[in-house]
């Protein structure tokens, strides 16, 4: 099997790299220390990523007529790679490209893909993503919040937790219940930031500055076009979406320059010939590498235009374990790296491996997933 890149693969990679160089201020590592929720990380992406688009960087994995070059999916991974390698300085926008915006190409309007697509192809529009409540974590079945058909409106009332990037976005990818229990009664509505019964919190935490929030809806009414789809058929968008968005980072590509200057550290200091840490980077490294691999088996699968498959979960949990394994690596052989700004990447990298086990589907669920839908396991056996 060849897994040598193109002559176009390779010198696309190339173009990204110039334009990092080109673009990104030399206080970067510090302005993207506290990760792509930031104020300073969003106002920047605002500058920066209409900057992608004019290079055709941005979206060119999307249709020609909603703003991309049609090209294929590899391209948006390569670039993916050396974004997020670099400390993803597109900011929230990340997730318009991952998922947002394919799912309002794939199930929207047509009214609803000019009103929204456009500003996403220009590197204009920040988006949330309202999934998690306090009793519906990972169990999106189970969610609360309601929308009710009121004439020409719904009128939404509930709340979210854990809503990624909700400060600073201006819309918000909402699942509220239009029916009864269960996965039938769930849709998806695309809502405006500033409409009247939003409130936001944020939420202190450890993986990032305006990465997380509380956000309540009361008596929010939004008219019946920004439903999504039709009542009653969220369930298989969402599962679609999640396949996108499951492998859409590129968190192995951070790991391994994460790695890297953490060898480097180590060798500088003499403390490289250690046959136990070199044995520990050897793990990290192949914990790396086997998660990379496992997320190229579903972009091969997206590339020949096949259905999404549980390789997404088997390539998410594998993506948690390289990063847990690089975060563990630095805490035993460089603890001291993770106090003060000395190496901010060690600390970025420290909180973003503690959000990949929990967001997009927190790592047990992930884990169970493969069990049911790759391991084909009885329910008994996984219990």
């Amino acid at each position: 099997m060849d897994f040598s890149w193109t002559e176009e693969q390779t010198a696309l990679r190339e173009r990204v790299r110039d334009l990092l160089a080109r673009e990104l201020p030399p206080d970067w590592a510090r302005l993207s220390r506290h990760g792509p929720g930031s104020p300073e990380q969003t106002a920047f992406s605002l500058n920066f990523c209409p900057k992608l688009a004019e290079a055709g960087l941005l979206v060119p994995h999307w249709p020609v007529e909603h703003g991309g070059r049609g090209a294929p999916p590899w391209h948006h991974f390569i670039i993916g790679e050396e974004l997020w390698a670099a400390g993803e300085p597109r900011g929230a926008q990340y997730m318009n490209v991952n998922f947002i915006g394919q799912t309002i190409m794939r199930f929207g309007s047509v009214p609803q893909q000019r009103r929204y697509l456009p500003p996403m192809a220009a590197g204009q529009a920040i988006w949330c993503q309202g999934f998690s409540e306090p009793s519906a974590g990972s169990d999106l079945a189970a969610l609360r919040t309601r929308a009710e058909r009121r004439g020409q409106d719904y009128v939404i009332n509930g709340s979210k937790i854990w809503t990624s990037y909700a400060g600073l976005a201006q819309t918000c990818f909402l699942l509220a219940r239009t029916g009864g229990a269960g996965r039938q009664g769930i849709c998806i509505f695309l809502v405006p930031m500033d409409t009247p019964g939003i409130t936001v919190r944020g939420i202190p935490s450890l993986i990032g500055e305006g990465d997380i929030h509380e956000v309540f809806f009361d008596d929010v009414v939004v008219p019946a076009d920004a439903l999504l789809s039709e009542e009653g058929q969220a369930w298989p968008i969402i599962g679609w979406a999640l396949s996108h968005e499951r492998v859409g980072i590129a968190r192995y590509a951070f790991s391994r320059r994460v790695l890297d200057g953490m060898v480097r550290q180590l060798q500088s200091q003499g403390r490289f010939d250690d046959p136990l840490i070199r044995a520990r980077a050897g793990q990290a490294l192949a914990a790396i590498e086997a998660a990379r691999l496992l997320v190229y088996r579903v972009i091969h699968q997206r590339a020949r235009g096949l259905p999404p498959t549980a390789d997404a979960n088997v390539a998410r949990t594998a993506v948690i374990a390289a990063d847990h394994q690089v975060s563990d690596f630095g805490m035993q052989f460089l603890p001291d790296s993770y106090c003060g700004d000395a190496f901010p990447l060690h600390l970025s990298h420290h909180e973003r491996a503690i959000a990949a086990g929990i967001a997009a589907g927190a790592a047990e669920v992930q884990l169970n997933l493969v069990a049911q839908d790759f391991l084909k396991l009885p329910r008994e056996a996984r219990a």
